[in-house]
């Protein structure tokens, strides 16, 4: 296995770079440069420069964490942003989460602000501010690693970088903000909540307790994320091996990842999570669905979903998906099932999951029914599957259901000599919320077949759909003009299974000729009906 590299000299020593892995923040609120490294070979990978890098965050900081931060300094606690913000800032993508690390107690950050609530045994508190609501944990580290997924045992501590050793990659092993002030720390106890406004006051009706001028914020960076988010790398912090060991998640998040933020992984970190792939099976089906939505959430899922074949994590996550491999189709020259599922899933529209999960599952009914070069009802078969899996996956039943109703149906047909009843019954049979979902999951696999974007004879169909729903015409039960208490009261009819098929009966007539749709013919329609011993 490949040695894991520790953070390069030149963000240490040729940046200046302090040895704690601080670095000091400018005032300067000027973007990144990106520089060679010392003695680096022409065309080598730029290094973000440590002082630039610090100087990016201060813009970025919204004012309400950064108010939790000086609340917390001002009264005895060291106090950083870490984790996703501050890579996503210096990755320059927008940052989502704003979570923040400090040495002070689950219960005296409660004490310290409004609007907080500590309800875990894992030292986070949630405090909600307008822009929502953002977790501040307790320094900790972690121990008893036993299960693969999670500690047995988490002990707090007073350190940031002891905090930051125990992450899971360099990218994600940074921290923004300061330790205490002075003041704060003579003046930290009996202090009463805070108010709405977040600002701290002391017992009684007196002023908030006035703390010297705080240390300057600093980024700390003890294991090389800012070079490695100059490069794009993904890197596991420390050695791979023990990160993958304690928690076996981290390996399907290194790929999703990667994915969707454009990394490269490591060598090394890539060689641990083949290794290790079998510890997978530890994991709950929850925590993999997770990260599987954030994975297909991705401009390209496929990045990550072929790290996860490359590396075995797919045969232990999701087999039924890995024996796609090697299975031919007569689609692209010199492609298989599983690149055709990939080329799908990658055309399908990242703003809806529903869609992106179905076109990930569409064919996994392909290799069970492949025969002489065919896969009949294979449709039928992958919904089945693709309940399975979903359920071991613990996805709610209404996401399942779906994801199977479209593959059941995935391989329908359309030509211009449909009549009107044919789209009615189309539009019936899968449901208005689905149909547009079904059609773009026609539209991916066309691509994922290696056809050009765009079916002439799909939006057709399309046009017609709106054409019908725009006449408001029947299309299930409640459509129509009769319903099972009209049929008792007026014929005489019993609850029970009778009844339900004299109304689909009814449904399909109207459906076929939208003009029986009125009380007097329904009664008639269903009088005839029960004669004919229905």
């Amino acid at each position: 296995m490949a040695d894991i590299p520790v953070p390069r000299p030149e963000l240490s020593e040729a940046a200046g770079q302090r040895p704690d892995g601080g670095v000091g923040s400018p005032g300067s609120r000027a973007g990144a440069t990106l520089r060679a490294a010392p003695g680096a070979a022409p065309g080598a990978a730029p290094v973000l420069d440590p002082g630039h890098a610090a100087a990016m965050i201060p813009a970025a900081v919204p004012a309400s964490v950064l108010e939790m931060l000086d609340v917390l300094r001002r009264h005895g606690h060291a106090a950083y942003v870490v984790g996703g913000s501050v890579r996503d800032v210096l990755l320059g993508r927008p940052a989502a989460d704003w979570d923040l690390a400090t040495d002070a107690l689950p219960e005296r950050v409660v004490a310290l602000l409004s609007d907080a609530a500590y309800e875990n045994r894992f030292g986070t508190v949630g405090v909600r501010r307008p822009d929502g609501v953002h977790e501040i944990t307790t320094f900790r580290s972690d121990h008893e690693y036993a299960d693969f997924r999670r500690p047995h045992r988490v002990e707090f501590g007073d350190s940031i970088l002891l905090d930051l050793a125990r992450r899971d990659f360099t990218v994600n092993a940074m921290a923004w903000g300061g330790p205490a002030t002075s003041a704060g720390a003579t003046a930290a106890p009996g202090l009463e909540p805070a108010t709405s406004t977040g600002q701290t006051i002391a017992p009684g009706d007196g002023p908030a307790i006035e703390a010297a001028e705080a240390p300057p914020f600093e980024l700390v960076d003890p294991h090389g994320g800012i070079g490695d988010c100059a490069a794009r790398l993904l890197r596991a912090v420390g050695d791979p091996v023990v990160r993958f060991e304690e928690d076996a998640l981290r390996m399907v998040r290194a790929v999703r990842l990667a994915s969707t933020l454009d990394l490269t992984i490591e060598p090394g970190t890539l060689q641990a999570i083949a290794t290790c792939a079998g510890l997978a099976q530890h994991l709950s089906g929850e925590r993999i669905a997770i990260e599987l939505g954030k994975l297909l959430a991705a401009e390209r899922p496929s990045v990550g979903l072929r790290l996860m074949a490359e590396t075995g994590l797919l045969d232990v996550a999701f087999p039924e998906l890995a024996v796609q491999r090697g299975v031919p189709q007569n689609k692209v020259p010199g492609e298989d099932l599983w690149d055709h599922t990939l080329r799908t899933v990658d055309a399908a529209p990242r703003d809806r999951p529903i869609v992106r999960l179905a076109a990930l599952l569409h064919d996994i009914g392909k290799p069970p029914t492949q025969a002489d070069g065919h896969f009949y009802g294979h449709e039928a078969v992958g919904a089945r599957m693709a309940e399975v899996m979903l359920r071991r996956l613990r996805e709610p039943r209404a996401a399942s259901e779906r994801v199977a109703l479209l593959i059941r149906n995935h391989m329908f047909t359309y030509d211009g000599g449909w009549g009107d009843g044919a789209v009615r019954r189309l539009i019936a049979k899968i449901g208005q919320e689905a149909l547009e979902e079904l059609f773009l999951l026609r539209e991916a696999d066309d691509v994922g077949s290696g056809l050009q974007p765009g079916d002439a004879g799909l939006d057709e169909l399309r046009q017609r759909v709106a054409e019908q729903l725009a006449a408001r015409v029947a299309l299930d039960r409640a459509d129509l003009a009769v319903d099972g208490f009209d049929l008792i009261r007026e014929l005489g009819l019993e609850p029970g299974p009778v009844l339900g098929r004299i109304l689909d009966d009814l449904l399909e007539q109207v459906i076929a000729d939208p003009a029986l749709n009125d009380r007097p013919t329904l009664l008639l329609l269903a009088q005839s009906a029960i004669e004919e011993g229905a």
